[in-house]
């Protein structure tokens, strides 16, 4: 029995936090944290926005949740929104991203088996991720996330992400192929940012080949790179998208959109959740979208991004341990040359939260609600913890 009664599947950092207001975090004992990870780009409007806390208290007072055996005002009306935004033609709710993930694959089987093939096989990248179900860590490209988990979830095929060949040889010579799955932006695996003309082709290949374009924008959605959703960069539509983490600012809640030959697949019977998109959590998401197309926060992200990707180009410029400096809006990757898994101890110890993610790319996910200010004092917070650790590493004996 461990101490906390909760399954080691965590190594949580030595601190507690009791409330949060915008970017900042305090801890158990009032001592203050600027965030800069938002809890893995969830909390797009930051901590506690007035909006998203007043639509809460206002529904659990009136209403929970009832089940989707009922209709459900607030999710009719959160789906025709998210459909008008993203150019899609159905939604699902669910509870998290990895439910919509499930979702998307399962729409791409009934797919494949509607024209007959016999084991739909979806093309998916190396070093994604998609979430830790057994289909959805099988999908993704991290053998540490499947490690202890086989057998893992047939029907997958792996081809390197930016690399259009790739996926257009797979698909030509495997005729199970039924779709193409990618984030358009890839979060876990680093901040990798395609081509200009991956998607695009992408679109024209599954258009080619009679496959469903599939995008995971579980975390790149919700206005983070500078558009509602990143697919909107690059001028295509995709057959399926997913999205969660910023939906909802911290209250669970995850969505499938299709359109199109995927639209429609689903009859009853085939898909369903208990809590999934219940009305505290559509309205909750409801109060989010009000406030992202209010105060026009994609754009603000655009324009966020750029500063703190020129402060951060400015002051990193010539350093010995980055690698590279990249990012599409409030999404933003430091690269170093070396492993840096300890810069988030030593962020917290300064008051800053970050992340590191493949062991050497600091992960960058601020609210969307930053002011000028706040940016520039998160990026002089980030430089300086980067550079003292740079300063400790030249130090080492080598």
């Amino acid at each position: 029995m461990t101490a906390s009664g909760l399954m080691s599947t965590y190594a949580p950092l030595p601190v507690a936090f009791e409330r949060g207001e915008g970017i900042w975090l305090y801890d158990t004992q009032g001592n203050r944290y600027l965030d800069a990870f938002m809890g893995i780009a969830v909390c797009g409007l930051g901590h506690c926005h007035p909006a998203v806390t007043q639509a809460i208290q206002k529904q659990a007072a009136q209403l929970v949740h009832t089940s989707n055996l009922f209709r459900i005002p607030a999710q009719e009306t959160l789906g025709q929104r998210l459909t008008q935004l993203s150019g899609m033609e159905s939604c699902f709710f669910g509870n998290s991203g990895a439910e919509a993930n499930e979702c998307a694959i399962k729409l791409a089987r009934m797919f494949g088996n509607q024209k007959g093939v016999d084991l739909p096989t979806i093309i998916v990248m190396e070093h994604s991720f998609h979430g830790r179900t057994l289909a959805t860590l099988t999908a993704t490209g991290n053998r540490k996330v499947q490690a202890g988990f086989e057998p893992l979830v047939r029907g997958f095929s792996r081809a390197p992400y930016n690399d259009l060949e790739a996926v257009r040889t797979i698909a030509r010579n495997n005729p199970s192929v039924v779709a193409v799955w990618i984030e358009p932006i890839q979060g876990e695996g680093g901040i990798h940012i395609p081509g200009d003309d991956y998607l695009p082709g992408l679109r024209a290949l599954c258009d080619e080949l009679d496959l469903l374009l599939i995008l995971d924008e579980i975390q790149t959605g919700n206005g983070r790179t500078g558009k509602y959703f990143a697919y909107q960069h690059y001028g295509i539509l995709p057959d399926v998208v997913t999205t969660a983490k910023g939906l909802g600012n911290g209250l669970p809640i995850g969505a499938c959109l299709a359109a199109g030959k995927a639209a429609a697949l689903f009859k009853p019977g085939n898909h369903g959740s208990t809590f999934g998109g219940n009305p505290l959590a559509c309205t909750t998401a409801l109060a989010v979208l009000d406030t992202i197309e209010k105060s026009r926060l994609a754009e603000r992200a655009d324009h966020l991004g750029k500063l703190l990707m020129t402060i951060f180009s400015t002051e990193l410029k010539g350093s010995e341990y980055i690698a590279e400096v990249r990012g599409k809006g409030l999404m933003i990757g430091i690269e170093t040359t070396e492993p840096c898994g300890e810069l988030t101890r030593l962020a917290l110890e300064a008051g800053l939260l970050i992340n590191v993610t493949s062991g050497n790319v600091i992960r960058l996910l601020p609210a969307l609600t930053m002011t000028d200010d706040e940016a520039k004092l998160l990026a002089d917070s980030v430089v300086k913890i980067i550079k003292a650790w740079a300063a400790d590493e030249r130090s080492r004996p080598r």
